[in-house]
């Protein structure tokens, strides 16, 4: 039970994403209660007894694992990890099926335990977990919404300063849309240091559109790329997760590139996909319509339609 004053957070799956998720929030102080839940009782307690040692090293916590789901009973933030793993050549959709079926057994009892937390959804395809565990739950836009592209918009930002020569965090740049291969990047809303990202080349000779086009070809393959050299993405989504933790903990009010149900967002309506979004103690707030190309536009209904497709496909 969380103590009052105390912020708790649940972390449903203690595989290689909720154990990396556990331990950046720990690092980084995220929570004072932190709880790993499992249904392997050895592995969760393991990995909670693991993190627990290091106590000494990083700000001060309790840390806790099990494998009933009793012990999440209070939770202010509940993050889902939980789900198939993918393999190497299958794609986030192809999780679908199984995953959504696993999240009609672990939402509910999470729910009826803690049903003023903020769910936060990772579990991939992302955009369907999220759309499915809405309905699922019963919860409203705010207090349920998934990972989206958060991660994604790092690695653009990441590349993009690579190719620049500037620091990461002069870059402002989403990737929107579906968290998979109909993603994009919003490169007419982008700058660097203040320039738009499109005056760049034109100012330096750099990123031109064969220089783009790359980067985000890299950012959409970038997940298949590190699952086929170590089996799975951890450590940069589970620094991606907390970063959102954070904001809501901390009524940080940011902007992220959350996945939550967008109703009218340029036309876009009763899907959940990732669009610049303010994001604090409440949950999932209002989204942000930045002025798109008619491509970029058009892009982003074609990422809808496909996450609809898979919705439509397991009968929602």
């Amino acid at each position: 039970m969380s103590v009052r004053g105390v912020n708790k957070l649940s972390i449903i799956g203690a595989g290689a994403v909720g154990s990396s998720l556990a331990y950046a929030s720990l690092i980084r102080g995220v929570a004072r209660h932190v709880v790993l839940h499992d249904i392997n009782a050895a592995k969760v307690r393991a990995e909670a007894l693991d993190l627990a040692h290091g106590s000494q090293f990083m700000p001060q916590a309790k840390v806790e694992g099990s494998e009933d789901p009793e012990i999440t009973r209070g939770s202010d933030v509940v993050v889902i990890t939980a789900g198939a793993k993918q393999k190497p050549g299958e794609t986030r959709m192809d999780l679908a099926a199984s995953t959504v079926n696993l999240m009609k057994k672990v939402i509910p009892p999470l729910v009826e335990r803690s049903p003023e937390a903020i769910f936060l959804m990772v579990t991939n395809p992302v955009d369907v977990t999220t759309y499915a565990a809405l309905k699922i739950s019963g919860l409203p836009r705010n207090q349920l919404f998934g990972s989206g592209t958060v991660l994604d918009s790092s690695r653009l930002r990441y590349l993009v300063a690579e190719a620049c020569e500037v620091a990461v965090v002069n870059v402002h740049a989403y990737i929107a849309g579906e968290h998979g291969d109909s993603e994009i990047p919003l490169w007419s809303a982008a700058t660097i240091g203040g320039v738009p990202l499109l005056d760049w080349e034109r100012q330096t000779g750099k990123l031109d559109e064969s220089t783009r086009d790359a980067i985000a070809d890299r950012v959409v393959n970038a997940a298949y790329e590190v699952i086929a050299g170590k089996g799975a993405t951890n450590y940069a989504i589970g620094l991606a997760a907390t970063r959102i933790i954070e904001s809501v903990l901390r009524d940080e009010h940011r902007v992220l590139p959350i996945s939550s149900l967008v109703e009218d967002w340029h036309g876009i309506k009763d899907v959940c996909l990732s669009v610049p979004t303010l994001v604090d103690r409440q949950g999932a707030g209002r989204s942000l319509r930045q002025p798109l190309t008619d491509g970029e536009l058009g892009c982003m209904h074609e990422s809808a339609d496909a996450i609809r497709h898979t919705l439509k496909s397991l009968g929602f």
